[in-house]
């Protein structure tokens, strides 16, 4: 059973925007721990429509459910908040300057990846942002391995909103106009009209956009203010997990978890060269021999024939031998055929191999194909 069962046999807990999603027509579904808005109804609702939008405009999607975790060194120090963070996440957070995102693991003792997340220097602590149905787990596992003087502190008071699409920016820029000078993995503090926001040029879709952190009590005035430009509409979990697939993005407890190590995972871009001589944080070893060998599985991506996609738990083959199973797929609305992320043996790991999905007890034709399978289109600066 997946942390994310056991949270959904537990009472739901309500977003900070529970009302304001109902009043705006949202279907709410159970999702870790939380009632989520899957879609919308109404005009421009659904989540074809909702995914086709923030490709094109701007959606305002709610990621409350999220971790919002802060890490600080005694007064302040944030060379012992950097080295304590150093000894359990591969990442170079040491050399990470002020106002700087990276993408980063808490590893267990094997590589296995109990979450990914995101790592901010802001300034007088690091902020972290990680998955919400494993973000107690998270906690439990930083407090352990953090030293005593190392301050970790869970903002269970703030809502996290992301504005996302090719009009993020302007819409933003409106709004709180020093936003502007925002590019990608890169945030700030800034006050709008009373009301204290973190600002984080940075996203789960593939396009340009932010992830703005608001006081929960501030939640709806932020996303009334930004509903009414008519650049932007809600969007639910549905048209967020499509626009992650077709940007290759993994999702925790299905393209990664403890089962896997970044190196299987198509992730080493996130263990730096420094660290990787260096060592020093949990689970360093056993990445290293994964890396140093070569793993036995990778996560590729798959385009399919038809229309039919392959789902979760769907056996990839080659010939008559199981190869590899597909960990999510579905229908890709910009692309027009299904799309799925699998690992498979690394034999037949290379772009174009030919493989066939089990789907309904029917092998449909699959072929390798480089992630993103639609490309991102990050604001990195003019």
């Amino acid at each position: 059973m997946s942390d994310e069962d056991i949270l959904e046999d537990l009472p739901l807990e309500k977003l900070p925007l529970d009302a304001w999603h109902r009043e705006h027509g949202a279907r709410m579904v159970p999702f870790a721990g939380y009632e989520m808005p899957i879609q919308y109804t109404g005009e421009g609702g659904g989540i074809v429509a909702e995914h086709e939008w923030t490709r094109n405009s701007a959606s305002l999607f709610d990621v409350s459910h999220m971790g919002q975790l802060s890490v600080s060194g005694p007064d302040g120090d944030m060379e012992a908040a950097a080295q304590a963070l150093e000894a359990v996440l591969p990442g170079a957070i040491a050399s990470l300057k002020p106002g700087r995102m990276r993408y980063s693991f808490l590893l267990d003792e094997h590589g296995g990846i109990i979450d990914d997340l995101m790592v901010t220097n802001a300034g007088q602590a690091y902020g972290l942002v990680v998955n919400g149905a494993c973000k107690w787990d998270d906690i439990a596992h930083l407090r352990e391995h953090l030293p005593d003087e190392i301050t970790l502190t869970h903002h269970a008071e703030n809502a996290l909103v992301a504005l996302q699409g090719p009009k993020a920016g302007e819409v933003l820029a409106d709004l709180v106009p020093e936003s502007a000078e925002l590019t990608f993995m890169t945030a700030f503090y800034h006050d709008w009209d009373g009301v204290p926001l973190w600002i984080a040029r940075a996203g789960y879709t593939g396009e340009d956009g932010f992830e703005i952190a608001v006081p929960g009590e501030h939640a709806e005035k932020l996303a009334a203010a930004l509903v009414a430009d008519a650049r932007v509409r809600p969007a639910g979990l549905g048209a967020r997990d499509s626009l992650r697939l077709e940007a290759g993005l993994p999702l925790h407890g299905h393209d990664i978890s403890t089962e896997t190590d970044p190196v299987s995972a198509d992730l080493t871009f996130a263990l730096s060269k420094k660290r990787r001589e260096a060592g020093g944080y949990m689970g360093h070893g056993p990445v290293m021999r994964v890396l140093d060998d070569g793993p036995v599985q990778k996560r590729v991506g798959l385009t399919l024939d038809g229309r039919m996609p392959a789902r979760e738990g769907a056996e990839v083959y080659a010939g008559d031998e199981k190869v590899g199973t597909v960990t999510s797929g579905g229908f890709s609305p910009t692309l027009g055929c299904p799309i799925a992320m699998a690992y498979v043996d690394i034999a037949h790991a290379d772009e174009g191999t030919e493989l066939n999905c089990e789907v309904r007890k029917k092998r449909l034709p699959a072929k390798v194909t480089p992630m993103p399978f639609v490309p991102h289109r990050y604001f990195r600066g003019n």
